[in-house]
């Protein structure tokens, strides 16, 4: 009930997500080999691009200012199993704290 448009974003494809102390949203975007942070009303504060697609980001680490990306090559659906493994996780430092697990 009561569903509305928390963001718009774009041409953006949002996959795994996190939020920050400033209840601002970290997504992955496979697509767009990137991982953006945004705003409530769609004010995007910072985009890490990616030379393949994101799957999921965390905040975490001692302080939680630890960026978190889950990242690998996107080749479609009918070609997910075989061939090259390409996945990484890649750490970047964050200006903003997460919140929440874990």
């Amino acid at each position: 009930s009561n569903r509305r448009v928390w963001a718009d974003l774009g041409d953006g494809a949002p996959d795994g997500i996190c939020l920050d102390e400033e209840l601002a949203v970290w997504y992955g975007d496979v697509p767009n080999k990137r991982c953006v942070r945004i705003r409530e009303g769609g004010e995007v504060l910072q985009t890490i691009k990616l030379d393949r697609g994101c799957f999921a980001c965390m905040l975490g680490g001692m302080n939680k200012q630890t960026l978190f990306l889950m990242a690998a090559e996107w080749r479609g659906f009918a070609n997910m199993e075989g061939g090259v493994r390409t996945g990484q996780v890649l750490t970047v430092e964050a200006s903003v704290r997460g919140v929440g697990w874990p």
